[in-house]
């Protein structure tokens, strides 16, 4: 079957249309409000998070499907600690990011030894670190402040991790527009320089008219983001990071021996073994990885709310997870990129918007949400039997 037959590339872009769909839908439900600038920026700066959090469980489910159940309850904790230390304690910015960096360090090293060389498994350890940080935390932040926050962090630390990147306030921002023509270049290059390469080493190439179309596509809603965050004041400080935490983790694991040591762990674990590959040590820093990005995460969200409480992190665990599976990530393992998390992120964030637009009750946000998953789940099995049978 030709790859980039219009069903075929139909077939491998389902949720990408899927996502489009919603939007539309959305745009139609909101009478156009999920449209205006503001909402952009709100979609990125409420679910910055989910980007950065999935990133990190996508790398633990390459490993054989595993998952990390304590993330949300570690943004509380890690919270209350930056709290005590940068407005408590007072210590300067650059210590205080040492300092929470270093606890989600040590975490990460316990956590991944537990479950790399003491063989725990990684449902029954995360979920140790669920309840003993969500009760740490919340403990931590009763007895420093009655109201079970802690707020006035200095402003240093809320500028790394929040607001605008060369703010316009009230104006239209031309930064915007000139980090978009740049970033629409780069992908352009990127995607004609790739098609080039794969006819250097005799790999079959996309067709040009495929290169094109994709390129005039990505060109387009990179174009309407620069747009719509110039009309807004500026680039989200927490779009660089999850740009910048994006184009690593791809780049590792699409270009780099330790991602293909990742897939082929959770490919298959026997196998990975007897090729030479340490499958402990790939346990081991797919979870010390996951504690590092939860602490930027926890950041980013004490950042946006200026505040640490007892409530951060709730449900993140779940959110993180949502977006792997509905992006294609495999739930055995094996399987999964950077991009196709991202798509569900996104997806997961704009059904958040639009039905926060539209007033629904945040309980019927939890049961769609919880079917999207579901069918998510369904369609990635659904796949794979179809696959199997041709």
């Amino acid at each position: 079957m030709n790859n980039y037959s219009l069903k075929s590339v139909l077939k491998k872009n389902t949720m990408l249309i899927v996502m489009f769909i919603v939007y539309i839908f959305f745009a139609v439900m909101t009478r156009g409000n999920i449209f205006y600038a503001a909402q952009f920026t709100a979609l990125i700066t409420q679910n910055a998070y989910v980007f950065v959090l999935g990133t990190g469980m996508l790398m633990c489910m390459l490993t054989g499907g595993n998952i990390d159940l304590s993330v949300g309850s570690f943004v509380c904790f890690i919270g209350a600690m930056a709290g005590v230390v940068s407005v408590i304690h007072q210590v300067n910015t650059p210590l205080a990011l040492a300092i929470v960096l270093g606890i989600g360090i040590i975490y990460g090293v316990i956590l991944g030894y537990l479950i790399a060389f003491l063989n725990i498994p990684p449902w029954i350890a995360t979920l140790a670190g669920y309840l003993a940080f969500r009760g740490a935390g919340t403990e931590i932040l009763t007895k420093v402040s009655t109201t079970s926050a802690i707020s006035n962090f200095p402003e240093p630390l809320l500028k790394i991790f929040s607001g605008t990147v060369l703010p316009t306030p009230g104006a239209f921002n031309i930064p915007c527009i000139v980090a978009g023509g740049v970033a629409i270049v780069a992908v352009v290059f990127m995607n004609f320089k790739s098609r080039e390469n794969k006819f250097k080493k005799g790999y079959e190439a996309e067709p040009m008219t495929y290169v094109i179309a994709k390129s005039i596509l990505e060109a387009a809603i990179i174009g309407l983001l620069a747009i719509k965050f110039a009309q807004d004041g500026g680039i989200p400080v927490v779009l660089v990071w999850v740009i910048a935490i994006m184009i690593i983790y791809n780049f590792v694991c699409e270009k780099t021996v330790i991602g293909r040591h990742f897939m082929t762990v959770g490919g298959n674990a026997e196998t990975a073994r007897l090729s030479g590959i340490n499958n402990k040590i790939v346990m081991f820093g797919a979870y010390l990885n996951m504690s590092v990005l939860t602490v930027i995460a926890s950041l980013m969200v004490t950042a946006r709310y200026k505040a640490a409480n007892s409530f951060a992190g709730t449900n993140f665990e779940m959110d993180a997870i949502s977006a792997c599976i509905v992006g294609g990530v495999s739930a055995y393992g094996g399987a999964g990129t950077v991009a196709g998390m991202a798509i569900g992120a996104t997806l997961i964030g704009i059904i958040n918007l639009g039905m926060s637009l539209m007033g629904i009750d945040q309980n019927w946000q939890k049961v769609v949400k919880g079917g999207v998953l579901l069918a998510a789940v369904v369609f990635d099995i659904w796949t794979k039997k179809n696959s199997g049978k041709k």
